[in-house]
């Protein structure tokens, strides 16, 4: 129960068929359990996520770990002590030097992210609408030039929505977030051309020309130098430079964190690196509460903009470009889903809007100590281009069967093995939270809350004991003794 004295409410549907696989295009074999939910309170969500479980919209998924074709391993992030790549280093500069200079790079498709726009392209064409009017909702206006791409990208495609909802619902109230999960977008690069200054290519040299003696090298050319020392030359000139002018620009100067010290840059530095003071374009960053299953929450521990579902909105000179949907939970904000303005494809928007949003999370722990993940929903292993998010470390993988985090450094050289692997090293490890006590279980039938003991007994003749104990032991003896299980 919330703090606010209301319960999760859900519907469970089991998992027993399976669907098509939008990783490795199985025709039927992803497979998951599902349920609905009608509310949801941030804590349970935690906990549910905790066991890996998802939310697409209000449908809540628990991939089936030892049967799907392609196992689905829930990711988090420390982000507290997260170091961007390369690659998100040069995705940082990439946008940075677009908003302060105006230069966009010409668009090219990441080999690791090749096939995946198509594959969203189809699966969202139902979803155009809803996904236009919620950027409408967001933005105050009609928005109709948006494209959508979800973090999770392809493994959404076989989820299906539940069959009937029993319960009346006001399903318009799900409109602003029924997109899928999760984690990003194509990361572009310049194409490489032949420089046009380029030397040609020297004649071929032939065994009967001998070089003169006595030569040797041009005294009047520099000695040879290796590329990298040339590299670190230069780095070494540009920090000199900064310095003087900021020494100059400052009555009085003090010397800066990241020169008085051999520490990296921190992932803030390179956020703002070489953005002038009147840039060319300005980014802006707006929050708002928008619709889903989880309920608004504050805490006299949690942040200030509280618990919940947000709109986070990329506004480059007054101007929606991309809309972010995230959960602030806990322990931890979980990215939901990414969609942007398709003329700022070019700048990996799905990468730098992570790191973003790892930083958003670092800003939030100072709030509260205990929110310091970020979690960036499902690592695939088994699919090569699903693999990106094992970059962004430290981080952890959840153990499938004792629901324990694993370094991911540690979980790579088995899932190389096999697909599908527990985790965790210790073979006498188990899960804290199993199902112990099936009677505990809490369900509503007729507007009433009971242990699903009084339910048996009251239901003579009931033949769901099967069922409530598959979805009890799915979400846990904890969640089960908290969330209601709708009962008809």
């Amino acid at each position: 129960m919330a703090a606010g004295g209301s319960y999760s409410i859900v519907e469970y549907f089991g998992g027993d068929d399976g669907y098509r696989c939008g990783y490795c295009k199985h025709e039927n074999g992803n497979l998951s359990h599902g349920m609905w939910s009608h509310n949801m309170t941030v804590q349970d969500y935690q906990d549910l996520i905790d066991r890996g479980w998802r939310r697409s919209g209000k449908y809540v998924y628990k991939p089936i770990m030892n049967k799907t074709c392609c196992p689905q391993y829930t990711i988090r992030c420390h982000a507290l002590n997260f170091h961007p790549s390369k690659t998100h280093k040069k995705t940082l500069k990439r946008v940075n030097k677009f908003l302060s200079k105006g230069e966009m790079p010409v668009e090219k498709q990441d080999e690791e992210h090749e096939g995946v726009l198509e594959e969203i392209k189809g699966r969202l064409k139902p979803l155009s609408t809803i996904l236009q009017r919620t950027v409408a909702i967001a933005a105050g206006k009609t928005q109709s030039f948006l494209s959508g791409e979800p973090m999770d990208s392809v493994h959404e495609e076989g989820i299906r929505p539940p069959p009937q909802v029993s319960l009346n619902i006001d399903h318009s109230e799900v409109q602003d977030v029924t997109a899928s999960p999760d984690t990003d977008t194509t990361n572009s690069t310049p194409p490489t051309t032949p420089r046009e200054d380029a030397a040609p290519a020297p004649a071929e040299k032939t065994s009967n020309v001998m070089p003169k003696p006595g030569k040797g090298a041009d005294p009047s050319r520099p000695p040879c130098r290796k590329a990298k020392d040339i590299r670190k030359e230069r780095r070494l000139q540009k920090d000199q430079q900064m310095q003087q002018e900021a020494v100059s620009s400052s009555p009085n100067p003090t010397p800066s964190k990241s020169s008085s010290s051999n520490q990296p840059k921190s992932l803030e530095e390179f956020i703002t690196e070489s953005l002038p003071n009147d840039p060319l374009h300005r980014l802006e960053f707006k929050r708002f509460l928008c619709d889903s299953p989880l309920e608004a929450e504050t805490a006299p521990d949690g942040p200030d903009v509280g618990y919940g579902s947000f709109h986070q909105q990329y506004w480059l000179d007054g101007r929606i470009v991309a809309v972010g949907v995230l959960d602030i939970l806990p322990s931890c904000v979980s990215s939901v889903y990414l969609y942007y303005h398709p003329d700022f494809s070019s700048l990996s928007l799905g990468t730098y809007s992570a790191l973003r949003e790892i930083a958003f999370t670092r800003q939030l722990q100072q709030q509260s100590p205990k929110l310091a993940y970020y979690y960036l929903g499902f690592y695939v292993h088994s699919c090569p281009k699903m693999r990106y998010k094992g970059q962004y470390r430290p981080s952890d993988l959840l153990c499938p069967e004792t629901y324990s985090w694993v370094p991911i450094e540690r979980c790579i050289p088995r899932l190389d093995v096999s697909v599908y692997s527990r985790l965790n090293e210790n073979a006498q490890a188990g899960d804290a939270r199993a199902l112990k006590d099936l009677g505990r279980v809490l369900v509503l039938h007729r507007r009433t809350v009971m242990p699903y003991a009084a339910y048996a007994r009251k239901r003579k003749g009931s033949n769901d004991e099967k069922e409530v104990e598959q979805y009890a032991s799915l979400v846990g003896q904890t969640c089960a003794e908290r969330i209601l299980l709708y009962r008809a």
